[in-house]
């Protein structure tokens, strides 16, 4: 007789099956199909994380409801890694997102954002060359700056555009630092004026909408800063799901402990 906890670790390991077809699926549409860099950056981890999951949600249905006892101690030993990577990316999500906020500028809705007051490992991550440009075609794909210029007949002057409450990477990479003292003439446009920059974000900007700020230190602060908030829920979620890894696990071990048990049975028989 198949116990309770045999079929509970079954069950759940079925929806998981179930759940890790259409993200296989759509890591390899985007593989096949991607039409930007950023799309196909996605396929090669969606591919191995739907892989991964139906391998193991296959050792999970196989081993509990069959009585496979080789194939739920392989289910306990990646059940067991998964909690402790899981664990670890948390703890680490949590420290390299403690440090670093927007700048409140008086008499602005906006905020500024500041490279060097972040994780100095997330400060690496994205003065990489490498990296910086998978990032920056990502975002010039995603044309939010475009979607501010829309709004230039309601944002006339600078008074006006200064009331508009932008988010990080809007104040980051589309529009120069206030440190540079520019001529406002829309919300993607504006003069430069002459003199010297202490700060080096006023010589990059270029007022070509393929460029703006999107390789300032402003533009990657700001990309740090919108990434912050992303880890921070992800790492809430994952408290959550640490918390049904373990009840799982404890199932699955109840599971082995059953399946020995039905051998030990048998076999006095």
């Amino acid at each position: 007789m198949v116990r309770c906890s045999n079929s509970l670790v079954g069950i759940l390991n079925f929806f998981v099956f179930l759940l890790s077809i259409p993200i296989l699926s759509s890591g390899i549409w985007l593989s096949l199909h991607g039409n930007t860099q950023c799309e196909r950056f996605l396929d090669k981890p969606m591919i191995a994380l739907g892989a991964f999951l139906m391998v193991v949600a296959i050792a999970g249905v196989v081993g509990s409801c069959c009585r496979v006892t080789w194939l739920l101690w392989f289910y306990l030993c990646v059940m067991f890694l998964l909690i402790v990577i899981v664990f670890c990316f948390t703890i680490f999500a949590f420290l390299v997102t403690n440090k670093g906020s927007g700048e409140t500028i008086p008499g602005k809705a906006y905020k500024e954002y500041r490279l060097g007051d972040y994780s100095e490992w997330l400060q690496k991550r994205v003065n990489d060359n490498h990296h910086w440009k998978n990032i920056r075609s990502c975002l010039y794909d995603d044309k939010f700056c475009n979607r501010l210029e829309i709004f230039s007949d309601i944002y006339r002057n600078a008074s006006a555009f200064s009331k508009k409450d932008l988010n990080s990477l809007e104040s980051g990479c589309c529009k120069p630092s206030n440190d540079c003292n520019f001529t406002y003439i829309s919300p993607t446009t504006w003069n430069k004026t002459s003199g010297t920059y202490k700060n080096p974000d006023c010589n990059t900007w270029d007022n070509d909408n393929t460029k703006l700020c999107y390789d300032c230190q402003a533009c990657k602060a700001g990309f740090i800063d919108n990434l912050k908030t992303s880890w921070k829920v992800v790492a809430i979620v994952n408290i959550i799901f640490i918390v049904v890894l373990m009840i799982v696990y404890a199932m699955a071990c109840c599971a082995v402990r059953n399946n020995m048990k039905d051998k030990n049975n048998y076999a006095s028989f």
